[in-house]
């Protein structure tokens, strides 16, 4: 097969258009075992009946794995807030909306939210042991919940066509509690655009009655989570999110 549309440049993978089909082809020494897991995690997520796109394919294509899934034409919704800033809170709303309804949702097969968190902090080595124990003390006595979460939800991986809204990459989808899954994106809006954070965060809490105070006592947590990932241009704030709550 050749391929020739390009319509998305990532870290780890471009995708391409393909009539109806978007092809995701992952560099090649992305591992197969995190390729397969993404195939996976969306396979399950679609099976709670959420609109999500459809997987079709998982191959090898010029020695380098790809999968395919139905293509959705439309806009990402972190351009939309861009080019009109004046729908920031409409746009927002309807992202709380979105994420809600994905958090209505159970899947038992998905991997556990908390168990990946305590891998997380574990591995990390920019902290010292006892900023570990007192990250995983404080994960442990959270709630265990069994929501599906999708774990990046941000604009940047979420898709509008006619003025619906569709959700992609699910390679981090987990089962657990909702409010870890906020306080990521409450920290990922953080990193782009604080004013879009805090007014996400407002309408979240509101409309999933939940405590403002809950989903920040997340933020330590999700901080050293997302260090993981190692890009340079996040780590002083998220250095400083580690105490962002005081510990208890």
């Amino acid at each position: 097969m050749k391929l020739e549309n390009l319509i998305s440049k990532g870290t780890n993978a471009n995708v391409y258009r393909d009539g109806d089909i978007a092809i995701k082809v992952f560099n090649k020494d992305f591992p197969k075992t995190e390729v397969l897991n993404e195939a996976l995690n969306t396979s399950r997520v679609e099976e709670t009946g959420l609109d999500i796109p459809s997987i079709s394919e998982v191959s090898i294509i010029d020695g380098q794995w790809a999968i395919s899934m139905n293509f959705i034409e439309g806009k990402i919704l972190y351009q939309l807030m861009k080019d009109n800033p004046d729908k920031l809170q409409s746009y927002i709303e309807q992202m709380v909306d979105l994420q809600l309804e994905i958090h209505s949702k159970r899947s038992p097969q998905l991997n556990k939210l908390k168990d990946k968190m305590v891998r997380q902090i574990n591995s990390l080595d920019c902290i010292d042991n006892i900023k570990k124990y007192d990250l995983l003390t404080r994960l442990d006595g959270m709630p265990k919940h069994t929501k599906v979460c999708h774990g990046d939800f941000n604009p940047k991986n979420i898709i509008v066509s006619n003025d619906k809204l569709y959700v992609l990459d699910w390679v981090h989808a987990s089962q657990g509690n909702a409010s870890a899954d906020a306080a990521r994106t409450y920290l990922l809006l953080s990193l782009d655009d604080p004013k879009a954070a805090d007014l996400y965060l407002d309408f979240f809490c509101k409309k999933s009655q939940t405590e403002k105070r809950y989903v920040q006592t997340w933020l330590p947590i999700v901080a050293a989570a997302q260090l993981t990932k190692n890009k340079p241009e996040e780590r002083e704030l998220l250095m400083k999110w580690l105490d962002v709550v005081e510990y208890e």
